[in-house]
């Protein structure tokens, strides 16, 4: 009982003492709050509306027919396309182009009619401003949607012509195709990407947040509780009370990202809200264990920023938001096996956006679980032969000085 005893009371103290470094801190204050609550919401604001509709383009029209004027009409009448007028030749209309008075245009070649009438091929060339992905998207959905209708009815007509009773026989299409995106049903990019930035930013936080604190625990050294006369917190019992203290702190952000993120913003919501939090839990202990390992290489709070820069893009791509992961090398798959947001994007989507349920992402489930042992037992060793002896030896230049 007495060693219980001491233990708690080790424990008890490790996370008092975090909680006032933590708030007494700045920079821990902004890596734990601020940043969780504030970048959410940015991102997602840049990719709001995600969806964009009735943007501008100009048409060339050389064939002037009215199969071209048709194909023009059907292009206007879709939701992404709003066509402003006609321009006599390709330099006029690019003149309207580079003045951002359109962002499309749309060149019909001379005998594009004439070629449909002949069962040829009959090409009109589009012109796009990539400034914006999203605006080239919606050209090129409107333009394939409205030439697929037109070659449709233009099929269904010489058939009519051959047969007339045939399209009466088949009344309608013979082959509907409906499209469904599941998980994003109106198929936005904001949709797309921003619930698996949600969880990179969640980790981004955490190692951030652990990095800079032990940045700064060598800068003042005295807050550690270390000297070369009391030994005291052991390590386990310091490293278990920094993490309750931060999973304390990181309750209201975890929430928030991972539930009214996603309502304010209307992203999809089709799971459990007590399986997303029982997800959330080894992907917060891991990202924690893993900020515990970095403390090992950071001697200044200044040294975290370096890390930011250099693992920020390097986790986006590792967690297969931009790249399918089963595509990727040997060695860059089995990189991002090793990262906790990798398995965490996977389980949040699959769970939160799908409609999974926590069973049904069993083996992310367990990875996260493994990599929390894992870099837990990492992270003591690096506590106990790494961090602990240096802030050790600094306590006594201190002393000594």
């Amino acid at each position: 009982m007495k060693t219980i005893k001491k233990y708690i009371r080790q424990l008890w103290i490790v996370y008092t003492r975090e909680f006032s470094q933590v708030f007494h801190d700045a920079g821990l204050i902004l890596f734990f709050t601020f940043l969780p609550l504030a970048y959410p919401v940015i991102y997602s604001l840049i990719y709001n509306p995600e969806l964009v509709r009735n943007v501008k383009m100009v048409v060339v029209d050389h064939d002037r027919t009215p199969l071209s004027r048709k194909f023009v009409r059907n292009l206007d009448a879709s939701q992404e396309i709003r066509i402003i007028g006609y321009a006599p030749d390709l330099n006029e209309a690019r003149k309207a182009m580079n003045s951002h008075d359109c962002y499309g245009i749309m060149e019909i070649p001379q005998g594009f009619e004439r070629n449909v009438g002949r069962q040829e091929e009959a090409n009109a060339v589009m012109y796009c401003d990539m400034s914006l992905m999203l605006r080239y998207r919606g050209f090129l959905v409107a333009a394939t949607n409205v030439s697929q209708e037109l070659g449709a009815g233009i099929t269904t007509q010489r058939v009519d012509e051959i047969a007339p009773l045939a399209t009466t026989l088949a009344g309608g299409d013979m082959l509907p195709i409906e499209n469904i995106s599941l998980g994003n049903l109106e198929s936005g990019f904001d949709s797309f990407i921003m619930p698996g930035v949600l969880v990179l930013i969640l980790q981004q936080s955490i190692i951030l947040a652990c990095g800079m604190a032990g940045g700064a625990k060598r800068e003042n050294r005295r807050r550690l509780g270390y000297n070369p006369d009391n030994l005291e917190p052991s390590v386990a019992m310091t490293m278990f009370g920094q993490m309750l203290c931060y999973i304390t702190i990181l309750l209201i952000p975890v929430v928030y990202m991972l539930h009214y993120v996603p309502m304010m913003f209307a992203f999809p919501m089709a799971g459990s809200v007590a399986d997303v939090f029982m997800f959330a839990l080894p992907l917060v202990i891991s990202s924690i264990a893993l900020g515990f390992i970095i403390q090992g290489i950071i001697r200044q709070r200044e040294d975290i920023f370096v890390v930011w820069v250099v693992t920020s893009v390097v986790f986006l791509f590792l967690s297969g938001l931009t790249w399918p992961r089963y595509a990727m090398h040997g060695f860059w798959r089995f990189l991002s096996e090793i990262v906790p947001a990798t398995w965490g994007v996977e389980g949040f989507i699959r769970i939160n956006t799908n409609g999974g349920t926590l069973a049904q992402q069993h083996d992310a489930y367990i990875h996260l679980w493994i990599l929390s042992a894992v870099y837990l037992v990492i992270a003591y060793a690096v506590q106990r032969w790494v961090v602990r002896p240096a802030a050790l030896r600094e306590s006594r230049k201190v002393i000594d000085g």
